[in-house]
């Protein structure tokens, strides 16, 4: 199992709106891709930095579900962000392995 862990610094400004887009639109069409078993959103409570910290979590079974994620689908889904928050958040994306 692995975890695709995507940290997203958005302005203070376009929290709410990034917040509701994401609810509604982008992790349901991440999850449509059939590529992840389970996800979740959590807000970074203590970040040193400014604006608004959050991370959403996707749960791969396999490498290759991960991977084909990352060839067919995630390029269209990061331009989508992109377009719609120009400028206006910066993301680091993280892959990890389930160890316990």
């Amino acid at each position: 199992m692995l975890l695709y862990n995507v940290t997203v610094i958005i302005e203070d400004a376009a929290a709410e709106e990034w917040l509701q887009w994401m609810l509604e639109i982008h992790i349901p069409e991440v999850m449509a891709t059939g590529k992840f078993v389970s996800n979740r959103l959590l807000k970074v409570l203590d970040s040193p930095n400014e604006g608004v910290t959050y991370c959403t979590q996707y749960v791969a079974e396999t490498l290759e579900a991960y991977e084909d994620y990352q060839q067919n689908y995630a390029p269209t889904l990061q331009t989508d962000l992109q377009s719609k928050f120009e400028n206006r958040f910066v993301a680091f994306r993280t892959l990890m392995e389930f160890v316990a």
